[in-house]
């Protein structure tokens, strides 16, 4: 398949917020955006409503009843599951509520066993898989649970093998790949897969190097892509940004080799990061510069290289992103200038 050329992808300034946002968590149904939680400019998660993206406009809808920032979210059907999360007073969550897209209204759920923040949640067979996350305690936990819909009950399935929190998961067909995430803060390496046909947990290959704030994403051929972020070095070394990328096939079940792979051209982290059509994108984030970056660069499959895009209108890092028809859209986040910024872009390819 053709990707597109390097100028074919172009941005487009959508509609601004109706407040600066920041750890907001994007969903879609039925190809509309939805926006829920997130931070204000003060830090304080926001009391206010989900909105919608219609066209070029926001939408305001009911307000969520628990104002939350970095909940989990998972959409069941047209309904919109929100998970955890952290309150305004700080604290994790075990609040779980839904929205009913087409009657626009919230429905309090059956809670979490404890209040949990750094969820990981998926979607398989119309249930819920929520894995991981740190508790008021702020130790990571091990556990796996699936919420049932129709009963709305949550049960427990085996734990996985390491704890954490805020770890990369992804459902490639009966099994849940669970990549990297913390524990008290530091970045973790492990690896691991739940088949949940046996319901067994199974530890992979570690992740090459110890990261945070890099890109985590899949392909359509099952591999993990991991790109630049933040290196962690051992004892008292300080972190270093890096360009590194790395690649876990899962058909090999094996990394593959440093010279296998293609490094970007700007050190960054804490960036947007997205598949779109079939080139690896990445937008923004923070690096050797005073201030964010609007850099955008995108990796050609065929010429094996990385290649500059257009830049962003605003300089950004701590986006909330997402893909809807071929279409990554890139909301709020921070610069030097606006902690909790404002504006929504749009980046596609003719």
């Amino acid at each position: 398949m053709a990707v597109p050329s390097a100028h074919e992808f172009h941005w487009q300034s959508l509609a601004q917020l109706p407040t600066g946002r920041v750890y907001h968590t994007l969903s879609e149904v039925g190809g509309q955006m939805y926006m829920l939680g997130g931070c204000d400019a003060a830090g304080r998660p926001c009391p206010i409503a989900c909105p919608c993206l219609q066209g070029d406009r926001w939408i305001n809808l009911t307000p969520m009843p628990t104002p939350r920032a970095g909940a989990a979210v998972a959409v069941l059907g047209k309904q919109i599951l929100v998970v955890g999360g952290v309150g305004e007073d700080q604290n994790p969550l075990k609040v779980v509520e839904m929205y009913n897209t087409e009657e626009g209204r919230w429905r309090k759920r059956n809670t979490l066993r404890e209040a949990l923040m750094g969820v990981s949640i998926t979607v398989k067979d119309g249930r819920a898989l929520a894995v991981g996350g740190m508790g008021a305690d702020l130790l990571p936990r091990s556990i796996l649970q699936q919420y049932d819909l129709r009963k709305d009950v949550w049960a427990q399935l085996p734990p996985m093998p390491t704890p954490r929190y805020d770890a990369n998961t992804h459902l490639l067909g009966n099994k849940l790949y669970v990549a990297g995430g913390r524990q008290c803060k530091r970045p973790v390496k492990a690896f691991e897969v739940y088949d949940t046909e046996t319901r067994s947990w199974t530890t992979l290959p570690m992740m090459p190097c110890k990261r945070t704030y890099g890109g985590v994403m899949w392909d359509t051929a099952g591999k993990l892509c991991l790109l630049g972020g933040l290196r962690q070095g051992g004892g008292h070394q300080s972190s270093k940004f890096t360009k590194n990328v790395n690649i876990f096939d899962t058909n090999q079940g094996a990394w593959l080799k440093s010279e296998e792979t293609v490094a970007m051209k700007t050190k960054r982290a804490d960036f947007a990061a997205a598949f779109l059509r079939g080139r690896m994108i990445v937008a923004g984030g923070l690096g050797h510069e005073p201030s964010a970056l609007d850099t955008v660069e995108a990796f050609h499959p065929q010429k094996k290289k990385w290649e500059r895009l257009a830049p962003m209108t605003f300089p950004r890092c701590s986006v909330s992103s997402i893909v809807i028809r071929d279409r990554l859209l890139v909301v709020g986040g921070v610069n030097q200038v606006q902690p909790g910024l404002m504006d929504a872009a749009l980046l596609k390819a003719h």
